[in-house]
């Protein structure tokens, strides 16, 4: 399978690949990183390296351990720089107005990457590079509303991050698509902060507070969160993927072997190549002033325990950084 392919625009493209056209040169680029909260992230990481290598870029990554004003630091040390844009995967959507506008007054390009901002002018990034989180909640609701059938089934959900697009977005597409069902009955949401740790923590509160048999199934923001979430299942004695039913986002491999091991149903899907998209926005944009749109999509994809080709995936992933 490998790293699925994103929806550019045909003008970027053209002004990339038509007539052997010659990306910018050399640019720099400054990425502030959330942090590596997850293996996705780590994956992101990797893969925002090995596009700048691959193209003659240079990515300057500076971590922010999951704080918006190490962020925002990053991102001020990046324009003292003059880099040539600006990455960033923020922490949370709001709180951006005034670096961003010190960015844009030194004209210098910020792309957003796998996560969205509410900013007071939109003019304040040149793009964002992200899934619909909307939709990415729907796919796992619409999976478990399948999986559920006819019977009863009481859900406990671990969000993300509090104030992250991705976590409002993940439960609204999730919470809608649940709703259509009355058999379906969120009983417990709590954050888990998009950590493992945190993901066991939230779990074994819920077993405590309202009974592991009193669960049909976990709903989990992220696959980190998840596999805590399973380790916290089997220390109580229950049988992940079969006493209590299992979906989450991210696709990492740690998700792939769990359910291989029949601890895991399924798993939407996020490529960690949101940089790929993000540099030929960039350069299409230094080399002939092509503005992309404001929303460069990727896709997301649905993997099941049911699937046949789990081993292959993990294969990939592993390969890729994760």
């Amino acid at each position: 399978m490998g790293i699925r392919s994103v929806m550019l625009p045909a003008a970027i493209a053209a002004t990339l690949c038509a007539g052997g056209v010659a990306r910018a040169e050399g640019l720099t680029v400054g990425f502030s990183q959330i942090g590596s909260e997850s293996g996705w992230r780590a994956a992101e990481t990797t893969v925002t390296r090995q596009e700048a290598k691959k193209n003659g870029d240079t990515v300057k990554i500076a971590d922010a351990q999951q704080k918006q004003e190490n962020q925002i630091k990053a991102i001020r040390s990046f324009i003292a720089q003059g880099v040539d844009g600006i990455f960033l995967a923020p922490v949370v959507a709001t709180g951006w107005t005034q670096v961003l506008t010190e960015a844009k007054d030194a004209k210098i390009p910020v792309i957003l990457l796998d996560r969205d901002i509410d900013p007071a002018d939109k003019a304040l990034y040149l793009t964002a590079v992200t899934s619909d989180s909307v939709h990415e909640g729907q796919v796992a609701g619409d999976w478990l509303v399948k999986a559920v059938g006819s019977k009863p089934c009481n859900v406990v959900e671990i969000e993300g991050t509090v104030g992250a697009s991705v976590a409002a977005n993940r439960k609204k597409g999730f919470d809608d698509a649940v709703a259509k069902d009355p058999n379906i009955k969120i009983i417990r949401s709590e954050t888990g902060d998009f950590t493992r740790s945190q993901g066991k923590q939230v779990m074994e509160s819920f077993i405590k507070s309202v009974g592991g048999k009193n669960i049909c199934a976990v709903y989990a923001h992220n696959d980190d969160m998840m596999i805590g979430a399973i380790q916290a299942m089997k220390e109580a004695g229950l049988k992940p993927g079969q006493d209590i039913l299992t979906v989450s986002v991210d696709s990492v491999p740690d998700m792939f072997k769990a359910m291989m091991a029949h601890e895991a149903n399924a798993t939407v899907e996020l490529t960690p190549d949101m940089a790929g998209p993000a540099f030929q926005a960039l350069n299409a944009y230094k080399k002939s002033g092509t503005v992309p749109p404001k929303w460069i999509e990727t896709k997301s994809t649905l993997h099941t325990s049911q699937d046949s080709d789990l081993q292959q995936i993990y294969d990939e992933k592993k390969n890729l950084g994760y």
